[in-house]
């Protein structure tokens, strides 16, 4: 017992004495880089023109095929969604077995195929990998389509986009497509209800018989295979699959836009807006600056350390993520910025999401930054490695876009070798955010308000991509509400009548600055009609204008002018304190969004006056004035941050915009009953 413990003691003391030698305030150094071999593909083609890439892989007894048919995009038109129907119906029965007998085999092996217009996959444990492949060879060259499966499919497909029908989601990415690439285009155009009704059974067939063809094809086997037996498998099955003329198709030119512009897609049941702003880029696996383009975009939204995430979430809380994406392709490519906002914030994300592309377009990154970028790619490239599939896609990477053959054994060093310079230059070459679509898909009466402000120019598109007008910017007025009920609330929510008729006389003093200069703007009123506004600078009057109940006047800078006969008669019937009293008479005319919160309009004589919906509290009056020279002019006047004055409440922001000025005078005092005489009317 006490050699054990004696023993203990040792390998004890010796741990601490390890321990103490280790400087643990040193960051270890990091290891040398990590060493990629894929292995040397074996490839052959066959005579009807199929080409097989063979990839020994014995890690796992696991064996995966995937047949991609390489061909160009085509454009489908009235029938769209024929080649997705197709694909669908691949792999429900062929000329030799029965569909519920191909999935009982299956089903039975423990494996899985599945089959797709451009192509299929099978994988299973290797010892069935012979009868899997066989499957999948018979379900691709021996396809049958019945009318019965036919129908399922229509139906389904139906059912799927009726149920997409009000997805913001869904419209939001179909619309995104149809004006990034144009509808005329196959990126473009999607799959409609009309589309569905006009496909037949001999379009599918027609389909198929056209386009899976072995001569456009690439097949790629990997995993634990023996090449020369798995060579004379794939031989024996695919021999017969018949080569065919491909039609040949030409792709659209795409139309891009000369500057950036906002896209509206209007939505009523949206309860947050989708942003996307999409431009085309001509980038391809392996152009030189394909390297840089990919760290450029990982820094600016590639995930949740990102610029756009760290911005639009962390900082502003405005969503619950923000990316950006760049896509490559041999045919056209797309970077994408996006985030899904509150309706409410939907104008300031659009001015951070632009603020954040072009800050890394016309800002060198920081060094700390590429390098996170850089070891984030790379251990993903490692993890992706381990994965038999991806093994796979890489093979058939560099046989589509005619890559060399160490391509992505050199990957981690070119990833490191990217520069800040670099980065920057393929920032302002493919994030061209000053030509980007802005396209926006959520609740007009929302959002639209806002949107407005910026320097963007809106343009209306409905669910399907087709230019609109403007939605109603208004929603329907609830039964039983009227014009009084809305007065009575608004005379309850700032003090109650009692309060309010019991107000004789006030005097207001508030402050604003115009072009620098301060202003004064003293206002007294008498119960009922008497009203005294005067404008100060610097302690000089610069207008004044009295009303005594009867007549009034205006004097500006030493000039006066009395009051018109028209004049006088609506200083006298309007409330001199409260002018809303007057309003219960009014008509109501819409409800309309108004920063971020419901507002009932009244319309009274040549004025529409704004109350909160929820509050009750006045925010707005719009009053309509003729200039002399007969051109009518709306001046707005908007009110806010209500405080309370012997049991009543005024509104002590009060913000005035009259023609390019803007006017916001900041309330420093009110009185109520005191202070005003006959005199001050004078």
């Amino acid at each position: 017992m006490k050699t054990k413990i004696l023993a203990f003691i040792v390998l004890f003391v010796a741990t601490i004495s390890s321990n103490a030698q280790i400087d643990r305030s040193t960051i270890p150094k990091a290891g040398p880089d990590p060493v990629i071999k894929l292995g040397v593909p074996v490839k052959f083609n066959m005579s009807n023109g199929l080409k097989v890439i063979l990839v020994e892989n014995h890690k796992l007894p696991r064996v995966s095929a995937n047949l991609s048919i390489d061909n160009t995009p085509y454009f489908e038109g009235e029938i769209a969604g024929v080649s997705g129907m197709m694909g669908s119906l691949l792999g429900r029965g062929t000329a030799n077995i029965t569909k519920d007998e191909f999935n009982e085999k299956v089903d039975f092996l423990g494996a899985n195929i599945s089959f797709y217009s451009a192509g299929g996959f099978a994988s299973s444990l290797e010892k069935y990998f012979p009868e899997i492949l066989s499957l999948m060879a018979d379900g691709i060259k021996n396809a049958t389509f019945t009318q019965e499966e036919f129908d399922k499919e229509v139906q389904l497909s139906l059912d799927g986009l009726k149920s997409n029908e009000k997805s913001v989601t869904s419209v939001a990415r179909r619309v995104e497509n149809v004006l990034t690439y144009g509808r005329n285009h196959p990126f473009g155009e999607f799959t409609s209800k009309e589309s569905v009704k006009k496909i037949t059974l001999a379009d599918v067939e027609n389909n198929y018989n056209t386009y899976l063809k072995p001569n456009n094809a690439i097949l790629v086997v990997e995993g634990d295979i023996d090449i020369k037996e798995t060579k004379k498998l794939v031989k024996s099955l695919f021999a017969d699959w018949k080569a065919g003329e491909i039609p040949s198709y030409t792709m659209p030119e795409i139309t891009t836009i000369a500057t950036a512009e906002i896209d509206f897609i209007n939505m009523d049941n949206a309860v947050q807006s989708e942003i996307a702003i999409i431009n085309t880029v001509d980038i391809t696996l392996g152009d030189a600056d394909y390297y840089a383009a990919l760290l450029a975009n990982k820094i600016l939204g590639g995930g949740g350390t990102a610029r756009l995430f760290m911005n639009l979430r962390e900082d502003k809380g405005y969503t619950y993520g923000s990316y950006s994406s760049l896509s490559q392709s041999k045919y056209v490519g797309t970077f994408r910025a996006s985030a899904s906002v509150r309706n409410m914030v939907t104008d300031s994300s659009v001015v951070e999401l632009q603020k954040e592309i072009n800050k890394i377009r016309y800002q060198t990154v920081s060094a700390e930054e590429l390098e996170n970028a850089k070891e984030s790619y790379i251990g993903s490239f490692v993890m992706d490695v381990q994965k038999p599939r991806t093994v796979a896609n890489f093979a058939l990477n560099i046989e589509r876009y005619n890559l060399p053959a160490n391509f992505y054994e050199s990957y981690i060093q070119k990833i490191k070798a990217v520069t800040l310079e670099e980065v920057q230059n393929a920032a302002i070459t493919y994030f061209t955010s000053d030509k980007a679509r802005i396209i926006i898909t959520g609740k007009g009466i929302d959002v639209l308000a806002n949107l407005e402000k910026t320097d963007y120019v809106i343009n209306y598109f409905d669910v399907e991509g087709n230019p609109t007008q403007k939605p109603a910017m208004t929603l329907p007025i609830p039964e039983g509400m009227t014009a009084s009920s809305i007065v009575d609330k608004y005379i309850a929510a700032i003090g109650g009548k009692d309060k309010v008729m019991a107000v004789k006389t006030t005097i207001m003093t508030a402050n604003a600055t115009i072009q620098g200069t301060p202003l004064v703007m003293t206002m007294k009123a008498a119960a009922p009609n008497k009203t005294s506004q005067e404008i100060s600078v610097m302690g000089n009057s610069m207008q004044k204008t009295v009303f005594n109940g009867s007549i009034g006047y205006t004097n500006a800078r030493g000039q006066k002018k009395d009051m018109t006969e028209a004049q006088v008669n609506e200083a006298k019937s309007g409330n001199a304190i409260f002018n809303d009293l007057e309003y219960s008479s009014g008509e109501l005319l819409r409800i309309e969004p108004l920063e971020g919160k419901n507002a009932i309009v009244l319309k009274f004589n040549d004025t529409e006056v704004y109350y909160d919906m929820t509050s009750g509290l006045k925010v707005k009056e719009v009053k309509t004035e003729k200039t002399p020279d007969g051109q009518e002019v709306k001046i707005p006047t908007v009110f806010s941050n209500y405080k309370e004055v012997d049991g009543v409440k005024f509104p002590y922001s009060i913000g005035i915009k009259s023609g390019p000025m803007n006017l916001d005078f900041v309330v420093k005092e009110i009185k109520v009953n005191e202070g005003v005489s006959d005199a001050d009317f004078e």
